[in-house]
Order: C-alpha cells, then structure tokens, then sequence
C-alpha cells in the first residue's frame, strides 16, 4: 500500500477526530497532499489540502473553520483534525498525492495516487 488513510471512527456531533496518511513509498513532504470524502449515494469531494512542505492549505467551504490539515515531517505523516464534527460529515475518506502541483488545490482529477480510505461516522 502506497497511501493508507487511518484514524476513522465513530463520533458523536460536536465531537473531534484526527485522520492520519502515512506512506511507505513517498516523502509527503515533497508532495501536496488533498483530502477528499465520499458519502454514501454522492460524489466524492474535495476537503482540504495542504502544500508541500510547510506551505498553505485550501478548504472546502463546508469545513473550513472546523477542519486542519498539518504534517509531521518526522513521521512522514499529514493530519486532517476535524472538530465539531457534524452527520454530514460521515463519509469514507482517503488521502492522495499530486506528484506535479506546487500549490494547495481540491481537484482530484490531477491527484496521482490514492490511498485506501477510513470510514467516519457521526452519529448520535
């Protein structure tokens, strides 16, 4: 597995969560990074992105405000903290990489890889 997603769960509305992308193959420093979601019966969508490096992010409007995407270098891992986690937000969810980007963007038409995503629910 080239990119695992991990860290989903169950999760009561107004509650937190953290996912977590590692790699085996890639330094995801090097990369940008894109979270995207899908939920049950839609389309997958973008969520947030985070440059290389320590560079900017971009966020769907639907998070923004409540989620962040951050790297731990040392671990070669990035984060999606999501707080005050809402029932629209239950979604499988799987990170990718852009090997060409140089910046933040939520199109996953030029997402090269992805990985296996992690089912979130929020639920009462």
């Amino acid at each position: 597995v080239q990119l695992q997603a991990s860290g989903g769960g169950l999760v009561q509305p107004g509650g937190s969560l953290r996912l977590s992308c590692t790699s085996s193959v890639y330094t995801l420093d090097d990369l940008v990074i894109g979270w995207f979601r899908q939920a049950p019966g839609r389309e997958r969508e973008g969520v947030a992105s985070k440059n290389r490096f320590d560079g900017g992010t971009d966020y769907a409007d639907s998070v923004k405000g409540r989620f962040t995407v951050s790297r731990d270098s040392s671990k070669n891992t990035v984060y999606l903290q999501m707080n005050n986690m809402q029932p629209e937000d239950t979604a499988v969810y799987y990170c990718a990489v852009d090997v060409s980007s140089r910046w933040p963007h939520l199109a996953q038409e030029y997402y090269d890889h992805w990985g296996q995503g992690t089912l979130v629910t929020v639920s009462s």
